[in-house]
């Protein structure tokens, strides 16, 4: 059983359902494979394994509608 390597990341990405067209951008660059995404006409979604999440980004930077933002993880020190 892997490790909870996402407990170090500052900063979480947030998508925006209304935004979304469900393409798969996200899902494919993610460099650790936690994000999965069900296209449906009834039902569509986004889902992220925040356990795994490391926060780089690169789902936002790629996806084409700009519909992820970064956003702080709660509980976080800033210095």
């Amino acid at each position: 059983m892997a490790a909870n390597t996402g407990s170090w990341r500052l900063e979480r990405p947030v998508i925006n359902s209304e935004e979304c067209i469900y393409c798969g951008t996200c899902q494919k660059f993610c460099p650790t494979d936690v994000i999965t995404v069900t296209k449906a006409e009834d039902d569509s979604s986004v889902v992220i394994d925040f356990d795994y999440c490391k926060g780089c980004g690169i789902c936002a930077n790629r996806c084409p509608k700009k519909c992820i933002t970064m956003v702080p993880e709660e509980g976080v020190c800033k210095s």
